[in-house]
């Protein structure tokens, strides 16, 4: 059991990253992905709604497949994880006005993140039992966290150097985040489920 919990754990982190991978939660990566202070206050905003909304959406779905209606389930995970963003708006704005602002317009779209969406609906698809989500929340959390901030940190680079006037912007931005997909294809086999 442990094994297999260690096995879920680094697949969500390296071999099946939301952005990376999946190509789930693009726009957060690429919006606040131009500090690193941001990248990390974001990472860990994501990361905290990834984990309370996998919690929450496993024990929904087990009511509505008892109640016999998991057609709503997108819909009802959509309206959990709208409800978690603004909990965490509101904490942020009185905890953290400093990066309630550095975050601007990025924090709301944590709303409409597929990355959480696509989290919560693949750890039904899974049939994980509560543990498993939780690991893979979390997996999944670092995951989108080591993509931004290693993203960040590139990009923060790339201002420094040269870069030939057509590619300036978010053409090398599209470019950096292709090679470093690549880079994260070197983990496939890593891990076997």
């Amino acid at each position: 059991m442990a094994t297999r919990l260690v096995f879920i754990f680094l697949s969500a982190i390296l071999i099946n990253n939301f952005v990376l991978s999946r190509f789930l939660g693009i726009c957060p990566f690429l919006g606040v992905s131009k500090k690193t202070d941001t990248a990390v206050g974001m990472s860990i905003a994501v990361t905290f709604v990834m984990i309370m909304a996998s919690i929450i959406t496993w024990l929904l779905n087990i009511a509505l497949d008892a109640l016999g209606i998991p057609f709503l389930r997108t819909i009802v995970f959509i309206l959990i994880i709208a409800t978690l963003v603004q909990f965490v708006e509101i904490f942020l704005k009185k905890a953290s006005p400093s990066l309630y602002d550095a975050l601007g317009i990025f924090l709301p779209l944590i709303t409409t993140n597929c990355a959480i969406l696509g989290l919560a609906l693949l750890n039904v698809q899974q049939n994980y039992t509560l543990l498993e989500t939780i690991v893979n929340a979390a997996g999944a959390g670092l995951g989108f966290a080591l993509a931004l901030i290693l993203f960040s940190t590139i990009r923060e680079r790339m201002e420094l150097s040269e870069v030939p006037e057509p590619f300036k912007g978010t053409a090398i931005a599209l470019i950096t985040a292709g090679l470093l997909s690549m880079a994260f294809m070197g983990f496939q086999g890593l891990v076997k489920l």
